[in-house]
């Protein structure tokens, strides 16, 4: 079995991490005892780029008990969780991806991955559904479908689509009620006030904290912020969701006017350059960047190193950008997903659903083969329901249920005042 991981002698604690992560993932579990009965996956080879983490140890469990032939790279350079990586050699499968890989080595492995000549892709981001399209085009004809788990890449495989350029249906897990109304708030919420609290122990209360993006990962971290004492500015492009922030009680302005004010600073957006040259020269000394949203874009570091007098790390996931002025601008995690670089990732309730959704919308395109065109679809409401239904029987919450007269009455017309 070939694999690249920095070592297989970390694997102990990788299981023990693992197994504690299960016991938070009761969702995910039961689906896999149905895939043992069921083998929906049987003889199917599987691709996955993904943050190797405990939690994506356990939905690759579950592949393969439901028979996928599964391989696993990273879907980030710095989220590897290496001990994780070693279990799942130890545990039988190809894993190729190691925390700090340089941008080569990345691709290096997302290559490999794609040497199993996958029936189905799972994506995080969409890089290898973008390297299969672009770099590996003799093996779109095995492929039967694929799943992508965040924002930026359902945007991405959306353009894809609407260029006529994606080759195969993909199912946007992100976009799944019990994926981005939990997930995407509450995980990325907590995780990253994580993240940014491991790489620099800074205390919250009584700092101002300026999020960029209201989004749902946004509305997370703003609300984590304000329970943890800080005072948060909030600043968007989307006039809707910058009421929304106002009638939450944040404080909306531009990036410009926030600039000055700020004393951390996170990005959640998506987007390129969002923090630029122009924003740089207003911080004050001793501004922290963090950056949560997928790439390592959102914040302009090739400007920020040309501005710069001189760079050192302070801390580890801290660098130190000294200007001509003296003011010193530290940047976390290299600019890239300060929760998956310095902390751990979401908790592993909150993938849970998230890591169901992947595992039904598998079994989803698997049992419809041949029957969806290339295009980006939604995770099947019946499926959304039932990832909710479980999570609430796992927490021993009941919920009521319509009465058939109630039935009626919804379905009716003529009833008025």
């Amino acid at each position: 079995m070939k694999y690249d991981i920095r070592d297989i002698k970390l694997s102990a604690e990788g299981r023990l991490r693992i197994e504690w992560a299960s016991h938070q993932m009761p969702v995910l579990k039961l689906i896999q005892e149905r895939f043992s009965r069921e083998k929906p996956f049987k003889g199917i080879r599987i691709s996955g780029c993904l943050h190797i983490t405990t939690e994506t140890a356990n939905l690759a469990y579950a592949l393969k008990a439901g028979g996928a032939d599964l391989v696993l790279c990273a879907s980030n350079p710095l989220s590897t969780q290496d001990d994780v990586a070693a279990e799942l050699v130890k545990s039988g499968f190809p894993v190729f991806c190691i925390k700090g890989e340089d941008n080569k080595t990345y691709y290096k492995h997302i290559m490999a991955a794609l040497d199993h000549k996958p029936q189905l892709t799972i994506d995080d981001g969409a890089d290898l559904v973008s390297t299969i399209h672009q770099e590996r085009t003799g093996l779109l004809g095995n492929v039967i479908g694929g799943t992508e788990e965040t924002t930026t890449g359902v945007i991405r495989l959306k353009n894809m689509a609407r260029a006529k350029k994606l080759k195969y249906p993909i199912v946007a897990v992100n976009d799944a009620k019990t994926k981005h109304f939990f997930d995407n708030r509450y995980g990325t919420g907590q995780s990253t006030l994580d993240g940014i609290t491991r790489a620099t122990n800074i205390l919250w209360a009584g700092k101002i904290v300026v999020v960029a993006g209201y989004g749902y990962c946004g509305r997370g971290v703003a609300h984590r912020a304000q329970g943890m004492g800080a005072r948060v500015i909030v600043c968007e492009i989307d006039p809707i969701s910058a009421l929304e922030a106002a009638m939450d009680g944040f404080q909306v302005m531009p990036l410009m006017d926030a600039a000055g004010r700020g004393d951390v600073f996170i990005t959640l957006t998506g987007n390129r350059h969002v923090i630029d040259r122009s924003h740089f020269a207003r911080m004050k000394d001793g501004a922290i960047l963090a950056n949560s949203g997928h790439f390592n874009v959102e914040i302009n570091i090739p400007a920020m190193k040309k501005m710069a007098k001189t760079i050192r790390r302070t801390r580890q996931f801290v660098d130190e950008y000294k200007l001509p002025d003296g003011r010193r601008i530290y940047l976390l995690g290299e600019g890239r997903l300060i929760n998956l670089a310095a902390a751990e990732g979401h908790p592993a309730s909150v993938m849970d659903m998230s890591f169901a959704n992947q595992a039904l919308g598998l079994e989803y395109l698997v049992k419809n083969n041949g029957r969806l065109k290339p295009d980006v679809y939604p995770v099947p409401l019946e499926t959304d329901n039932e990832v909710g239904r479980l999570k609430l029987k796992s927490m021993e919450i009941a919920i009521d249920k319509l009465t058939r007269e109630q039935q009626k009455y919804l379905g009716s017309w003529e009833e008025g005042t």
